[in-house]
């Protein structure tokens, strides 16, 4: 039976996709196994078609453990905030890299690397494309400069890993409380601001399309919905109206937007919600 290793699935992201990803496998005669570090956050996870194995990414036994018999990998781990920048440089770029070079040198067929629009850096009076060179701004932090360093040392690894990256916009849903804590920054924003966005579910099917199109090896997809927020729809999504920010302050109507046309393209994908608006009216916030 084939196994898709999947990394991170305690995680905001993870323990959304995996019930998915493992519903989806077992259709289809595979399992999942996670790697966790606290197994009391997986128990929920532990099911039919999904072996937990407890151990960290950042040590390289576990993660031979881990890699063990797995066809394919799945990394959505990532250290994002709240957490010192050691420890994000090495979760983020150090343990995907290692990662990386652990699963070509055991043959794995699918390498799927999770990383963000973030990477992108400013100015570009478009939406960003998928073969715009990483620049992230400084004020971004060390998740997106982590990120793109992750990015940069997995493509080094070259024709070794069979590699797909899938940058993903701010995600939301399911009880996510991020649309919440998006209220700090969307205060200080301009109403008219945008912020790109994606859903969970929109997320997971995205990235299983990652793992299994044939032919994509080598390539880079931006996972997006169809229609940025504003932070005066944040304030609104949110009960609550904006305070009008600083309707003055320089504003790039491009900032952080990106093109999700190749996704559309190679992955056959389209998002399930094209719009948080649409969420929210099934009740999927």
């Amino acid at each position: 039976m084939a196994t898709i290793l999947v990394t991170g699935a305690t995680g905001s992201v993870g323990s959304r996709m995996v019930p998915r990803l493992a519903r989806w496998a077992g259709a289809e005669g595979a399992s999942v196994r996670v790697l966790v570090r606290d197994a009391g956050k997986a128990a929920a996870l532990a099911g039919p078609g999904v072996e937990v194995v407890v151990g960290d990414l950042c040590v390289a036994a576990d993660r031979a453990r881990a890699l063990d018999g797995a066809r394919s990998v799945l990394n959505v781990a990532a250290a994002l905030r709240g957490v010192p920048d050691e420890a994000a440089w090495a979760v983020n770029r150090d343990a995907a890299v290692a990662l990386g070079r652990e699963a070509a040198e055991a043959g794995v067929e699918r390498f799927v690397h999770t990383s963000t629009n973030l990477v992108y850096g400013r100015g570009l009076g478009r939406p960003a494309v998928e073969g715009d060179r990483p620049a992230p701004h400084p004020a971004w932090g060390v998740y997106a400069a982590s990120k793109a360093q992750a990015e940069a040392g997995l493509r080094a690894l070259g024709d070794e890993l069979p590699l797909v990256v899938a940058r993903l916009a701010f995600v939301y849903g399911e009880g996510d409380p991020h649309l919440a804590q998006s209220l700090a920054w969307a205060a200080h924003w301009p109403a008219h601001q945008r912020l790109a966005v994606v859903h969970h579910a929109d997320v997971a099917r995205a990235l299983r399309r990652a793992l299994s199109v044939p032919g994509i090896e080598g390539r880079t997809y931006n996972i997006g919905d169809d229609a940025p927020l504003t932070a005066w729809d944040l304030y609104a999504l949110n009960g609550s109206t904006h305070p009008g920010g600083s309707p003055d302050a320089p504003f790039d109507p491009w900032e952080g937007q990106m093109s999700t046309a190749a996704a559309h393209r190679d992955l056959g994908w389209r998002p399930l919600y094209p719009s948080a608006w649409a969420a929210a009216g099934a009740g999927a916030l």
